[in-house]
């Protein structure tokens, strides 16, 4: 399975993160921490370019397939990524937004086109979003890209695709 380097998602395109790209990931986290730092273990006050790189490096394993988000412009905007360790029929999406672009709604357009992508891919049957129910933003996200509550993993909210 390889998902494509590149997605267009109309006024966004995905890109597979490169190592170069490591300074402005680290920026946007930093950036971000307020919001990402109660949901994401990585959003730490160390964040900086070699956890960025180590985070781009695991791109390359198979097993995580992510992207940076950009504008039409070239803004770094956000991560968004495919995961395999929900099994092998299925892929997780994972995904968080740079502060100052959140609540314009285009991280439900990078989750519709990566939905999208994902089950086109040989093997997958189905794409999970899995959140903490506390999580307000995630959960909203999800349920206007088309998933719907399916159960609980842990203390974690999972969501599948239904359909938009």
């Amino acid at each position: 399975m390889e998902p494509p380097e590149m997605i267009n998602a109309g006024d966004l395109v995905l890109k597979r993160w490169e190592p170069e790209w490591a300074a402005e990931l680290a920026a946007a986290v930093q950036e971000s921490l307020p919001e990402l730092r109660p949901w994401l273990p990585f959003a730490t006050d160390n964040y900086g370019v070699d956890q960025a790189r180590d985070y781009i490096g695991r791109n390359f394993d198979g097993d995580n397939f992510n992207y940076a988000i950009f504008t039409a412009v070239g803004e770094l905007i956000g991560s968004i990524g495919l995961m395999t360790r929900m099994g092998p029929d299925v892929l997780e999406i994972g995904y968080w937004m740079r502060t100052p672009y959140a609540g314009r709604g285009h991280m439900t357009a990078a989750v519709r086109v990566i939905t999208r992508v994902a089950l086109t891919l040989p093997g997958i049957e189905r794409v999970a979003i899995r959140h903490d129910p506390a999580n307000v933003a995630s959960a909203a996200v999800a349920a206007r890209a088309g998933f719907a509550e399916t159960g609980r993993d842990g203390d974690d909210v999972v969501r599948e695709y239904r359909g938009a």
